[in-house]
C-alpha cells in the first residue's frame, strides 16, 4: 500500500550558471490528487507551497536531490491479525480499522512511511491480551470473540493510542473473521438450510393448492367449470355441450333403472306365485297320506289367506290331481253317520267278532 508516500525520486543536479539554470518539467512527476511535493534539499525536507503552480525554477526544487510525493487526504486504514481459538488446527483473524491523515508532510517524508500498515501492524503485535481473550473460544463461537475483541480495543486504544509522527490516526472499529474452511462450511449448511425451506414452502403451496381444488371439485362440476371459464381454461360451448351430455347419460341411467325395478318386481310376483303353488301341491301330497277326513278346500283357503292370497283357477288344478274329493285317503267309502241313505246299519258293529278287527 503506497500510502502516505505515494511515490519517491531522485533527482539530477541541474548544471549551468544562476541565471541559466532550470530544471526539465519532465524531471518531477506529476503530482497525483490530493498530494503535495517535498524536496530533501541537503539534509533538509521543504515542503513546495501549496497552492502554487509549479515553478521549475523555484530554489528548492532547483537544489533538491530527491521529491517525494506525499497524500495529505484522509484515509480510512484496515489491519488484520491472527489470534489463536481453542484448537490448534484453526484461528481467528482479527481485523482493526484506523482513520489516517497526514498533518506534517516533511516529517513523513523524512520518515519514508511508504505503507502505513507496517506500523499498524505493530501496534496490534503490541497488545499481549487479544490472544488471551480469543484462545478460550471455539471457532464457532465466533460472536463471542467479537464482542470481547471490539471491547478490548476501544479500552486498549483509549489507554496507548497508535502514533505515528507527523500523522494522526484514530481507531475506528474491530472485526473478527474465521477461516474460509469454516466459512464455507457454514455456507454449505447455510445453503442447504434455505434448499430445505425453499422445498417445505413448496409443499405446502401444493397442498394448500390441492386442499382449493378439493373444495373447488366438492361444490360440483358446474362450479368448476364456471371456474374455468373465468380463468379462461374452458369453453362455454364445450362447457355446455359436456352439461347437456351428462344429463342425457343421467337420464338413460334412471331409465334403464326404472326398467330394472319393474322386472324385479314382475319377477318377484312370479316368484311369490310359484311359491304358493309349490305350497299347496306340498301340503295336498301331505294331506292324501293320512286316513282321517279333512276338507282340504277349507285348509287351502286358510292356507292361501295366511300367504296374502286366493286359491285361483291356476291353483286348483294341482289340487285335484292330487287328491280327488269324495274318496277315502286309504280307498275305502268313508263312515257315513247312522241313518244316512244307502246304508242305515254302515259304521255300526254287527256282532262281538268284529271287535276283534
Amino acid at each position: 500500500m503506497n500510502y502516505p508516500v505515494v511515490a519517491e525520486h531522485v533527482l539530477a543536479a541541474v548544471q549551468g550558471n544562476w541565471w541559466s539554470r532550470r530544471r526539465r518539467r519532465d524531471d518531477v512527476p506529476t503530482l497525483p490528487p490530493g498530494a503535495v511535493y517535498v524536496f530533501r534539499v541537503g539534509g533538509n525536507y521543504r515542503q513546495f507551497p501549496e497552492g502554487l503552480v509549479f515553478d521549475p525554477s523555484h530554489a528548492d526544487v532547483l537544489d533538491a536531490s530527491s521529491v517525494s510525493l506525499v497524500d495529505t487526504r484522509a484515509r480510512l486504514v484496515e489491519v488484520e491479525r491472527t489470534v489463536p481459538s481453542v484448537s490448534e488446527a484453526d484461528n481467528f483473524t482479527m481485523r482493526a480499522s484506523f482513520t489516517c491523515q497526514v498533518t506534517d508532510p516533511t516529517v513523513i517524508a523524512r520518515q519514508g512511511i511508504v505503507d502505513v500498515t507496517v506500523p499498524l501492524r505493530a501496534y496490534l503485535a503490541g497488545d499481549s491480551e487479544l490472544p488471551r481473550l480469543s484462545a478460550g473460544h471455539r471457532v464457532e463461537e465466533v460472536n463471542v470473540v467479537r464482542h470481547e475483541v471490539t471491547r478490548r480495543m476501544t479500552a486498549y486504544s483509549a489507554i496507548v493510542p497508535p502514533r505515528v509522527a507527523g500523522m494522526s490516526i484514530d481507531f475506528v472499529g474491530a472485526e473478527v473473521r474465521v477461516s474460509e474452511d469454516l466459512r464455507t462450511w457454514e455456507q454449505t449448511l447455510r445453503d442447504e438450510r434455505r434448499s430445505q425451506e425453499l422445498i417445505r414452502g413448496q409443499r405446502d403451496f401444493e397442498t394448500q393448492d390441492t386442499q382449493r381444488i378439493a373444495e373447488l371439485l366438492a361444490q360440483g362440476s358446474d362450479y368448476a367449470d364456471a371456474f374455468g371459464i373465468v380463468r379462461d381454461r374452458i369453453d362455454v360451448a364445450q362447457s355446455a355441450a359436456r352439461i347437456h351430455q351428462a344429463a342425457h347419460e343421467a337420464s338413460a341411467r334412471h331409465e334403464r333403472a326404472a326398467e330394472g325395478d319393474q322386472a324385479h318386481a314382475h319377477a318377484m310376483e312370479t316368484a311369490q306365485a310359484q311359491m304358493r303353488r309349490e305350497v299347496v301341491l306340498t301340503l295336498l301330497r301331505q294331506m292324501g297320506t293320512t286316513e282321517d277326513y279333512i276338507d282340504y278346500h277349507q285348509v287351502l283357503d286358510q292356507v292361501l289367506r295366511d300367504m296374502g292370497g286366493q286359491l285361483g283357477p291356476g291353483d286348483a288344478d294341482p289340487a285335484a290331481g292330487a287328491l280327488e274329493p269324495g274318496r277315502a285317503r286309504s280307498g275305502r267309502t268313508p263312515s257315513r253317520h247312522p241313518g244316512g241313505p244307502g246304508h242305515p246299519q254302515e259304521g255300526f258293529i254287527k256282532d262281538e267278532d268284529d271287535l276283534l278287527d
